[in-house]
């Protein structure tokens, strides 16, 4: 189900209710571009850590945005059934008073949307508004002050004529009288009215509808009545309700702790933290604990999918949707009772009959369909026929804890990034009762570096304990069976706490 501008307010009560009574959320993105070309240096790198990749991803955020957001809303009707609305949510940056987002096009990325049907004219001309905490603080403090500015060109053409209309006509008129100005959008509609009320006292202004403005003449003092009134509509909540558009639902979504179901899903996260919640700030650390904050439970079906490939017979499969079929199609799933049963809601039908490969809803129905396929397979494997039948979601997230909070990390020098809580460090035993004041994070960085000679490689590994505010790192040439990391990693017991990322592979202790 395609929404814009013109149908979200209308949508948004419904789609709070699915929300809330969700199993899971599936969630793909569609963006201007990628990876920044500038600087050179800016490119991924095997070898990046995941404190420079963050700073990479960082920096192409900051210059791309969102075209199309999908949200899979995944209802569990009973032990094994599941019935899906997904809504591609076009997106536009708000052009509300002040702010003007600069945005910045990849061709690539533009050709390759275009070739899969994305509608450039809904992304521009429909699109949801969006902002985030620190957008809206500044937009709060200047209706606070009075400070309306019309930022949008196409808005300020419009309201230099309705100045014009409303000032011709005010001279002449009686106090009581009204005039009607015609043909306006929901934006200029606020515009015009908020300039036309900062610039002359003994206005009123009222929606009457159908894209009408009424203009009426009262005097000062009943003006002031007025702006008391609850039926305002330039109210500053409403106008801040007005100007968060998208951002209202991400609050939604934030506020239900869904478990957020992704694949390849790092860059995704942080366009919602950038986008929706605050800039994203240069610390990774920061970033790590702001998302965790946000969505507690996070689930990357690529490091799912990775698990499946080496414990089955699962062919080399290069996409989400080829992903998608192997599990649909192959002998890894068969039809039989105990199969999740996922059904598209009659919103959302369509892509039971036509595929819609980087349409974002669909994607997000794909990556979710892949989630519960995947966790189905993982716990046939490990549970007798009974526990199968009568299969819940919440048996699922029990197969799915070790893939919990680890995010994909695309082709970086490290293995794993690990938040957690140590309760034996080094042989030294914390009791088991004594209060944990601090996380530590461990990290794993590995990749077979090229050494002086062309038959030597090194193993890197770093553990870098923040708790007690010191790094160990480790250089060795080592065999392929890895003794040397086990030996050093052992003797450290883990629970898992916050968000991962993973390369290549998960270490897991």
């Amino acid at each position: 189900m395609d929404v814009g501008a013109a149908d979200f307010a209308r949508c948004l009560p419904c789609l709070r209710d699915r929300i809330g009574r969700a199993a899971f959320l599936g969630l793909d993105m569609e963006f201007t571009g990628l990876h920044s070309a500038f600087p050179e240096s800016n490119q991924p790198s095997l070898f990046d850590s995941p404190a420079e990749r963050y700073q990479k991803v960082r920096r192409s955020v900051q210059r791309f945005t969102i075209t199309q957001l999908g949200l899979a809303i995944f209802l569990e009707e009973n032990s094994n059934k599941y019935v899906v609305h997904s809504y591609n949510f076009f997106l536009f940056p708000s052009t509300l008073g002040v702010m003007d987002a600069e945005l910045t096009l990849s061709a690539s990325s533009i050709q390759f949307l275009s070739h899969y049907g994305f509608d450039y004219n809904k992304f521009l001309k429909d699109g949801i508004p969006y902002m985030n905490e620190l957008q809206e603080k500044i937009l709060s403090q200047r209706l606070l002050e009075g400070s309306w500015k019309v930022c949008s060109a196409l808005n300020m053409n419009v309201v230099k004529k309705a100045i014009d209309e409303v000032t011709c006509w005010i001279a002449a008129a009686k106090e009581g009288d009204t005039m009607i100005l015609q043909d306006l959008s929901d934006s200029q509609m606020l515009d015009v009215q908020l300039v036309l009320r900062q610039a002359l006292p003994n206005i009123w202004t009222q929606p009457l509808g159908d894209n009408e403005l009424m203009v009426k003449k009262v005097t000062p003092q009943h003006r002031r009545l007025l702006e008391s009134s609850s039926h305002d509509s330039c109210r500053k909540e409403l106008i801040l309700t007005s100007a968060r558009g998208f951002t209202n639902l991400f609050q939604i979504i934030v506020k239900a702790k869904k478990p957020l179901v992704g694949h390849n899903m790092l860059m995704d996260l942080c366009h919602l933290h950038d986008k929706f919640y605050n800039p994203l700030p240069e610390s990774y650390e920061e970033f790590k604990k702001n998302i965790h904050h946000l969505f507690p439970v996070l689930i990357d079906t690529k490091t799912v999918t990775k698990s499946v490939w080496k414990n089955y017979q699962f062919p080399r499969v290069s996409n989400l949707l080829e992903v998608y079929e192997v599990l649909c199609s192959s002998d890894l799933n068969p039809m039989d009772p105990s199969c999740p049963v996922i059904a598209l809601a009659s919103d959302s039908v369509r892509y039971a009959e036509k595929k819609a490969p980087h349409e974002a809803a669909y994607d997000a129905f794909v990556c979710g369909s892949v989630l519960l396929k995947s966790a189905h397979l993982l716990l046939c494997g490990l549970t007798d026929d009974a526990v199968k039948a009568n299969s819940s979601f919440s048996q699922y997230l029990t197969m799915l804890a070790e893939y919990l909070n680890k995010v994909n990390f695309i082709r970086g020098g490290v293995s794993s990034i690990v938040r957690m809580n140590c309760r034996i460090f080094l042989g030294k035993m914390i009791p088991a009762g004594t209060p944990l004041p601090w996380l530590s994070v461990f990290e794993v960085g590995h990749g077979w570096m090229k050494g002086r000679s062309t038959r030597s490689y090194s193993l890197f590994v770093a553990l870098i304990l923040e708790g007690f505010q010191r790094t160990n790192s480790f250089c060795s040439p080592i065999d392929l069976s890895m003794s040397f990391v086990f030996c050093m990693i052992t003797k450290i017991t883990l629970s898992c706490r916050s968000l991962s990322t993973a390369a290549g592979g998960t270490l897991r202790m």
